[in-house]
């Protein structure tokens, strides 16, 4: 099992009231939401092996190089011109201070934590996913990670629509049904309707209906190119007109919106831990932020 931390902290941020708070008056709503969604991911999936992947870097450099609108509206802050550091993320001011204690949380049970310079927790995913040597559910509330669904490997993805007590299994036939398109073809779909959520301009005039019907009929992004190229093709002349126009787009999209399989990750121990890795240190952690309860109930998914 593999959780899209930020996703999965960020609902739990705005699912929770920001009235849950330490004993000095600081929120960790989403410190207490995320420990009750890993609980009942645990309990309810009861997997192997489980790995936090992290944005070691939320807006990776060679991707904003590629499309520069690339998530620019989330900058809060830029980094200085050659700062290794990434640009600052617009995040909730109370959301902010209790993402290190998320991450102290995580280290003190033991609970595998992954990032990797340079990329996204996408990113980590999708080479986790591309190793794993068996079935793997993908935990996340973004939709970019669908395109990893692979019916014949067991990778789906568990996407929550009510916390993580209602999530959308999401395989091959759910993406089918509800897309028009299989794991794959999902990264070609979402290129080319764009996402303003992440900066994705898309291919003007080109809506997801659109961009399912382009792709029933010609098979992947190369195959539409290629009709819009062939004057001989039923493609419509304005849809010819709007890919050839968004070529530019269409020729740095694919590397932009495909999760990276090759992230540069050291093995490490991933398997579900039994006991915590440091009882001393989560005991004051759950005396020092309130979690007691949130804590209590994880340690008691986890053990067999």
């Amino acid at each position: 099992m593999l959780l899209d931390t930020a996703s999965l902290y960020f609902r739990a941020y705005f699912g929770v009231p920001e009235s849950v708070k330490a004993p000095d008056g600081t929120p960790v709503n989403a410190v207490r939401g995320l420990l009750d969604f890993i609980a009942r991911l645990v309990q309810d999936h009861h997997p192997d092996d489980l790995v936090a992947c992290m944005d070691a870097d939320w807006r990776p450099q060679w991707r904003v190089d590629l499309i520069p609108s690339y998530k620019a509206h989330r900058v809060a802050e830029e980094a200085p011109a050659g700062s290794p550091a990434p640009d600052e993320e617009e995040i909730p001011d109370t959301l902010s201070p209790q993402v290190p204690v998320i991450e102290e949380v995580l280290d003190a049970l033991g609970i595998a934590r992954i990032g990797a310079a340079g990329y996204e927790a996408d990113d980590v995913i999708g080479t986790l996913t591309a190793r794993a040597k068996g079935p793997v559910d993908i935990v996340t509330g973004d939709r970019d990670l669908f395109q990893l669904v692979d019916d014949a490997r067991g990778i789906r993805v568990l996407y929550p629509l009510k916390g993580v007590g209602t999530l959308q299994l999401t395989d091959g036939a759910l993406l089918r049904e509800k897309y028009g398109v299989d794991g794959p073809g999902y990264a070609d779909l979402a290129l080319l309707r764009g996402d303003p959520s992440d900066g994705l301009p898309g291919v003007p005039g080109v809506g997801e209906k659109t961009a399912a019907k382009l792709l029933a009929a010609y098979g992947d992004l190369a195959g539409i190119i290629a009709a819009a190229e062939d004057p001989t093709s039923k493609i419509t002349p304005a849809q010819r007109k709007r890919l050839t126009e968004a070529r530019p787009y269409l020729a740095v999209a694919p590397k932009v919106v495909r999760v990276a399989t090759d992230v540069p990750i050291p093995d490490g121990e991933i398997a579900l831990p039994i006991e915590p890795a440091d009882p001393e240190r989560l005991e004051a952690l759950a005396a020092q932020w309130g979690l007691g309860g949130a804590l209590q109930r994880l340690l008691g998914a986890l053990r067999p």
